[in-house]
């Protein structure tokens, strides 16, 4: 079992930067591809980016491509969600999640998930 936690939600307005972690235990991340997704009020949770077991692949959502970036820390078995110029249509709640070795882009193919974190970006 994995056992994964967001932390770094929270306000900020237009144009601000916040960056997500998502701290696993239970199992090492090594082997686990982690992907971050968004459920909006109202919406279908969406895909927003994915790496790969071992970070040399990422995917990106064209929403989000070019000011988001994933990274990962298998030493601190951690993964990183740097969001800059944000904008208010990213208001939503923020979801890691984890399967073995390839990423995908749907999220009905991850097998663990964090509880969310709530990100809310102001006009």
């Amino acid at each position: 079992q994995v056992q994964l936690v967001e932390s770094g939600g929270g306000l900020v307005q237009a144009g601000g930067s916040l960056r997500l972690s998502c701290a696993a235990s239970g199992r090492a991340l090594s082997s686990y591809a982690m992907g971050w997704f968004r459920q909006a009020p109202g919406k279908e949770r969406e895909f927003v980016v994915s790496i790969n077991w071992s970070g040399g692949r990422t995917s990106y959502a064209d929403s989000v491509n070019g000011r988001f970036t994933i990274s990962r820390d298998n030493a601190k078995n951690t993964v990183y969600l740097q969001m800059n110029s944000l904008k208010p249509e990213d208001t939503a709640v923020y979801y890691c999640a984890a399967r073995l070795f390839e990423a995908t882009t749907n999220h009905g193919n991850y097998n663990y998930w964090g509880q969310g974190a709530q990100v809310t970006v102001s006009s």
